[in-house]
């Protein structure tokens, strides 16, 4: 995602992690779309690639996409790295893996937007940011990505007055909540795009909007509406929903409070992995 400060990720990099993180980018990127897409069996795969089973065998070679071909070529050649490390990248990788193709909301767009959208070939990949600005410049490198604005209403230093005071309002609740036109539940989004509310999402990453400052948006209504899109969903299956930054206080409280510790089944560094079933229950705990 765009980093959330400027000198956070930098267009130099010289240090060893930073090469790393290119070096891993690189054959993750490569190594998926290259050896998954045009090979059949599991044996040329990383051992450390392979923790997790694959539940769609092969049958058949599936060919390149462009946007998976671009994708090689960028983090093969560019300088700039993802904010997440190599540890967390793996560890959605290894459920895309699996499920893909499938819908992916992410929240935010930034240095690994072109190695999302690649590592879903055939899938819906939709980012979501805070910036205009910020969408123009990426895609004017990578025009393909599916990349919408959304505002939010809230800001980071009134995260712990909204958390003690959302129960005062009905349509925050479980039960009674929802998105499209909540304009009762401040932690709602409310007027995302059409496409968000109209589809079931199998993966959420929500690594944005920015939340260091205390006048910028924080990540409250994200998590709170990643928790009520994940509830509402028909289809059978749990939604995977992956927060970063959880060394961040409100992160964490809100992680505790809308996608349930309960639910967490896996997490690495600054990344937490949740599974949250369709659950319609009333009452006023999500939890």
């Amino acid at each position: 995602m765009k980093a959330e400060k400027d000198d956070v990720v930098s267009g130099s990099t010289t240090d060893k992690s930073r090469l790393t993180i290119i070096a891993f980018v690189s054959f993750l990127t490569g190594a998926f779309l290259m050896s998954a897409f045009l090979t059949v069996g599991r044996r040329d795969w990383p051992s450390y690639l392979l923790s997790q089973p694959n539940t769609k065998p092969n049958t058949k070679p599936i060919s390149t996409s462009p946007i998976q071909l671009q994708s090689i070529l960028h983090y093969a050649t560019s300088k700039i790295t993802p904010q997440q490390s190599l540890q967390e990248i793996t560890v959605s990788f290894n459920v895309l893996r699996q499920i893909s193709p499938c819908n992916f909301l992410v929240f935010g767009l930034g240095y690994d937007s072109l190695m999302w959208a690649s590592l879903n070939p055939n899938g819906l990949t939709l980012f979501l940011e805070e910036s205009p600005e910020w969408v123009t410049t990426v895609l004017k490198d990578a025009p393909f990505l599916n990349a919408k604005t959304v505002s939010y209403r809230t800001h980071l230093k009134e995260a712990d007055r909204l958390l003690a005071s959302y129960r005062d309002e009905p349509y925050c609740l479980p039960g009674k909540a929802y998105l499209k036109g909540n304009r009762k539940c401040r932690l709602a989004l409310e007027s995302l795009p059409d496409d968000v509310y109209e589809r079931e999402w199998d993966v959420i990453m929500i690594d944005a909007p920015r939340g260091y400052a205390p006048e910028q948006p924080g990540r409250m209504a994200a998590i709170f509406s990643a928790a009520v899109l994940a509830r509402s969903r028909k289809r059978v299956g749990n939604t995977h929903v992956y927060l970063h930054d959880v060394d961040r206080k409100v992160e964490k409280m809100f992680a505790k409070e809308f996608l349930c510790m309960k639910y967490k089944v896996g997490g690495v560094g600054r990344l937490w992995h949740f599974e949250i079933p369709p659950n319609n229950s009333s009452g006023t705990n999500f939890c």
